[in-house]
């Protein structure tokens, strides 16, 4: 199966057993048929505007080959019960159930398959991002080649077209489309946070109003900073507390320290006591060091654990998937005292001393250490997460790797 995008076929010349015989104009799926499969296409000849079965195409390879003649194509004099890709989707609006605006439609992705010799195509997602806007912008004027390139190097943001339904055009054959909460809380939270950071103020208030506490916290961590303090400064306290309680520590922490401080006392005071004593811990330290960075839910057992007493805790563990990639021994006093991957956990038989797992050297950052050493112990040791500890080489926090991306990013 290939991946081929609307405005690529939109132009390509066609030809019958004869000859080129026209281009492609639109291409059409028919609702009530099937929502996805593309029906026919309108094509451009110098007799006019022809509709053909998309059943009659042979090969879509840089052109379009088809197996019956033009002059047997009816004329394209009207297009009743079609959905036109082109007319109808490009630079539509996507917007939900309540009639809030999203985002716009720049191109659609279209999935190839080959049956019985003949090819199908279905219509897989919208794309809402900078690389359909770029296609249908450069289309012509770059070579294919290097249009391609310059196009893998752009991230994808498309909507599934399974989130999408169709509803009725208006008289003037303009649609719609809608996307409910419901559907928008099943995408990954980085695209929700693509989607969000589009809006304008009152519709990301109105999204974090709809969604459950836990999507909204991982969306939200996803969010630009700026918008993050805009969005949690919109919402009711007790709101904000709710999902503020749900997103990691260490990422609430960063968030909270940004806004006013009497608007951070005001959502702390919402929050649950555990959670409000983990952020507010967080708070005290300097957001530019290590301390200020990490995460304080993170799995440690002592040193005596064995593989079935890590294998338990990870069972029990409420935290961030992100954390769980290596597990910290420490001893009665809450000194570290080793480190063991979750691979060799996973490997090693129940009985198993974590000790004789533990990962050599133990690498570790001072609380206090700068930002640019925590890269550079990340980069060096190819590390996953890095333990902080404090002048009594106590464990205090984990960073993990996802923390040092966020802080690249925000250098950029």
């Amino acid at each position: 199966m290939s991946t081929l995008a609307l405005t690529e076929l939109l132009g390509l010349p066609v030809y019958d057993p004869a000859g080129q015989c026209g281009r492609v104009r639109e291409l059409a799926i028919a609702p009530a048929e099937d929502p996805a499969r593309i029906a026919v296409l309108i094509i451009h000849t110098k007799s006019g505007d022809r509709v053909l079965p998309f059943s009659s195409v042979t090969a879509i390879n840089g052109n379009i080959r088809i197996d019956s003649p033009a002059v047997n194509w009816p004329t394209a004099d009207g297009s009743e019960g079609m959905f036109l890709l082109s007319r109808d989707l490009l630079d539509q609006q996507i917007i939900d159930v309540h009639g809030r605006k999203v985002v716009r439609v720049n191109d659609v992705d279209l999935n190839q398959e080959t049956t019985n010799t003949h090819p199908a195509l279905r219509v897989s997602a919208v794309d809402v991002g900078a690389r359909g806007a770029v296609r249908r912008l450069l289309k012509g004027v770059v070579p294919l080649a290097a249009l391609r390139v310059l196009l893998s190097k752009i991230p994808e943001r498309p909507i599934p077209w399974d989130f999408v339904d169709l509803i009725e055009t208006d008289p003037a054959r303009r649609v719609k489309l809608k996307i409910s909460h419901e559907r928008l809380a099943k995408l990954h939270p980085a695209d929700i946070a693509d989607i969000v950071e589009d809006l304008a103020p009152d519709e990301r208030e109105a999204v974090f109003e709809t969604l459950d506490e836990g999507v909204a916290a991982e969306a939200l961590e996803e969010v630009e900073p700026k918008v993050q303090k805009a969005i949690v400064e919109s919402l009711d306290s007790d709101r904000a507390a709710d999902i503020v309680e749900e997103m990691n520590p260490d990422a609430a922490a960063d968030l909270l320290a940004d806004l006013p401080e009497e608007r951070t006392s005001e959502i702390l005071l919402e929050m649950a006591p555990e959670e409000r004593k983990e952020v507010s811990d967080l708070l005290e330290f300097e957001e530019n060091t290590a301390a200020g960075r990490m995460n304080t839910e993170y799995i440690f057992l002592p040193v005596g654990a064995t593989a079935y007493d890590a294998v338990e805790a990870l069972r029990q563990f409420e935290g961030g998937v992100e954390s769980v990639s290596t597990m910290y021994l420490v001893d009665s006093r809450g000194t570290l005292a080793g480190a063991v991957p979750l691979a060799k956990i996973v490997l090693a038989t129940p009985d198993t001393p974590l000790l004789s797992l533990t990962r050599e050297p133990l690498i570790s950052c001072h609380a206090g250490a700068g930002e640019k050493q925590v890269a550079e112990l990340f980069d060096k040791y190819n590390l996953l997460t890095l333990p902080v500890v404090d002048d009594q080489n106590k464990l205090t926090g984990v960073i993990t790797s996802d923390d040092v991306i966020s802080l690249l990013r925000a250098k950029l």
